[in-house]
């Protein structure tokens, strides 16, 4: 099973710095890890450096038994898919990045398994620009799925979506990385969501890393006070899951 750490991760844009020394321990497969904080705290930066996508300091470290050049999948905010093709082409196309165009019958299988996986089976031939924005977040979804990484990147994969949606999909990530070992990183705003389905989490603010660790740990009062200032308590719910409820917030 793969398991993946950055060591002092670091990226710029032009002489700007906007990700700085980040580090984290072990994340192993199997599980989902939250990364959270403020709007352009460089969450993404965070996920296109470890992806290769950017250059910069730092090291990102795979265990021995990652398979290679396909192990890391990065699924961006914005795909800017070709909105002429339809949900299944897209989707194809992902499955055949850097491989033969032979089109072979397990794969049609396979992008028929996942478009049922995500429940989006009667869109798989409408174009991509007939879609809402939370469709097409859920072909992208489909996209990066359809690669079989050891590695997924998500960069808020459920903005779009609504509350059941989110709550779906979500579900679903976490059985899906149990059940193939895959480690999920998975950008997060809604830190309930954190705190329901990922067993890590990293914090990043002003292109730093502020904590890491176990999820329950690390979202605490002190925190949402200081990262996100707001004036928030942590309470155990009705199935004794922690969940958090503002109160106020900081001016």
């Amino acid at each position: 099973m793969v398991s993946i750490a950055v060591e002092r991760l670091g990226a710029k844009y032009g002489k700007h710095i906007v990700l700085a020394d980040v580090t984290s321990g072990v994340l192993k497969g199997g599980s989902m890890t939250a990364v959270i904080g403020p709007n352009a705290a460089g969450k993404s930066t965070l996920f296109k450096r470890i992806a290769g996508l950017i250059s910069g300091p730092g090291l990102v470290h795979l265990s021995d038994t990652a398979k290679g050049a396909e192990t890391i999948c990065y699924m961006p905010q914005d795909t800017g898919a070709n909105a002429v093709l339809t949900v299944y082409e897209s989707v194809l196309l992902a499955a055949k990045q850097g491989s033969s165009l032979k089109v072979h019958d397990s794969e049609l299988r396979e992008i028929d398994r996942i478009l049922a996986a995500l429940k989006i089976e009667p869109l798989a031939f409408k174009s991509l620009g007939e879609l809402s924005g939370g469709q097409r977040q859920l072909v992208s979804i489909a996209q990066a799925l359809v690669r079989n990484p050891e590695v997924l990147l998500m960069d808020e994969p459920t903005s779009a979506l609504d509350l059941f949606r989110q709550v779906e999909v979500l579900g679903f990530m976490k059985e899906l990385s149990s059940q193939s070992g895959m480690a999920v990183l998975i950008a997060l705003h809604d830190l309930n969501h954190a705190l329901r389905y990922c067993e890590q989490t990293i914090v990043i603010a002003d292109g730093s890393m502020i904590a890491s660790g176990p999820t329950e740990e690390v979202i605490s009062e002190h925190l949402l006070r200081d990262v996100y200032r707001v004036n928030a308590r942590i309470e155990a719910c009705s199935k004794g899951r922690p969940i958090v409820i503002i109160d106020s917030s900081i001016v």
